[in-house]
């Protein structure tokens, strides 16, 4: 008699018990659709899934067979096809006379013992260039700290600090500067990073006066070997110049330049230049495929595939991304009544640029890293900031 009294009890107990469960699934469901609709961000917590074509594409460098016959001609000794860049022979302070290879298969002539000792500098540094540019690195943005912030820490006696700066302020060099009164606000960071040595006498109170480092393309280095004592400082000689090699014979006027700068002259690692590259490419095909809905295919031609280029401001903001704890963007953008840079009366742009697909990068930066490819997960961005 108590087992039949029993029975309907324990069946009243199981069905309460899988109806609370189903309550507590139910309860937990809706509270999580909640917590999403309330907190958007919580839903970009997880790494979104990038496009793995564009990946694919963005990871092939076009001009590579063409930079490759470049360095070999240059390794041999073959500058006739590169006249346009030698400054320094042009200057005759080292007496060069290039000519075909000897007997002996030496490709040079060499009149002058201190080019000697330069074109062997030369040989070695563009072939580890070259050769380093094929391996990616996935902590080089880790590393920037070492190769470039604690040189020039040491140079200016801060031995032994290896941290990030504080607060970095990026100062670009587009004339919508014009319109804005930044300088106090630029010279309040620990450090300040300008471009390709724009003049800042005259403009102080646009965008300030002090410099930390000095960002330039080796195009610029080029410029200044022509000059005596390969003078290359308008922010001072004890402000160091960062610097990518956009045309491996520029490593001439590195070795040239570099034993005459007081401060650390430092060529970026090639890795590095590299993961800016890709980076571009992708936004660039992206952009281009999502706006002309054309195939990938037909990306090169229409931006010279071949010749594309990342701008120096890009860079300089990647490197800043390194080794600042928080970054600041001053003067990237344009207007159409805006002169392209503000101390020059420059308006038209770069075509080897896709400025457009630059300025999504800095969107997404500020808004969304998590979506920027190539860049390792174990990388922590900075707060960025731009001002415009």
């Amino acid at each position: 008699m108590m087992k039949r009294t029993m029975r309907p009890l324990l069946s009243v107990l199981l069905l309460m018990a899988v109806a609370a469960t189903l309550a507590v699934r139910v309860t937990i469901r809706y509270s999580s659709i909640e917590l999403k609709n309330e907190y958007p961000f919580a839903a970009k917590a997880q790494k979104p899934v990038i496009n793995e074509t564009l990946l694919k594409y963005a990871s092939v460098d076009i001009g590579e067979p063409k930079l490759k016959k470049e360095v070999e001609e240059l390794l041999e000794g073959n500058f006739r096809t590169h006249s346009r860049h030698r400054s320094f022979l042009s200057s005759g302070r080292y007496r060069i006379d290039i000519r075909p290879r000897t007997a002996r298969g030496i490709p040079v002539q060499l009149r002058s013992p201190e080019f000697y000792r330069i074109w062997q500098s030369f040989r070695r540094h563009l072939q580890d260039w070259f050769r380093n540019r094929k391996f990616h690195k996935e902590d080089v943005m880790v590393d920037l700290v070492n190769t470039v912030k604690v040189p020039i820490d040491r140079n200016n006696g801060k031995v032994g600090s290896e941290k990030r700066y504080k607060s970095c302020a990026v100062v670009g060099n587009s004339g919508i500067l014009l319109k804005s009164q930044y300088g106090e606000l630029i010279d309040s960071h620990e450090a300040v990073i300008r471009l390709n040595n724009a003049r800042t006498g005259g403009f102080e109170g646009i965008v300030g006066s002090k410099t930390t480092l000095s960002f330039v393309n080796s195009n610029i280095l080029h410029l200044c070997a022509r000059r005596e004592g390969c003078f290359c400082h308008p922010y001072g000689v004890n402000v160091a110049l960062v610097m990518y090699v956009c045309q491996p014979v520029h490593f001439l006027d590195y070795m040239v330049c570099n034993s005459s700068h007081k401060a650390p002259l430092i060529v970026t690692d090639p890795r590095f230049d590299m993961l800016c590259a890709r980076i571009v490419k992708y936004y660039s095909l992206k952009r281009f495929v999502e706006g002309t809905g054309k195939p990938l295919q037909e990306w090169a031609p229409a931006h010279d595939g071949a010749n594309f280029h990342y701008s120096s401001g890009l860079q300089a903001v990647m490197l800043a991304l390194g080794v600042c704890d928080k970054v600041s963007v001053f003067g990237f953008g344009k207007s159409s009544s805006a002169k392209h840079h503000y101390h020059t009366n420059q308006r038209a742009e770069l075509k080897l640029h896709d400025y457009d697909a630059e300025y999504d990068f800095y969107r997404d930066l500020v808004e969304r890293p998590q979506v920027i490819p190539f860049i390792s997960d174990k990388f922590k961005y900075p707060p960025v900031s731009i001002y415009q």
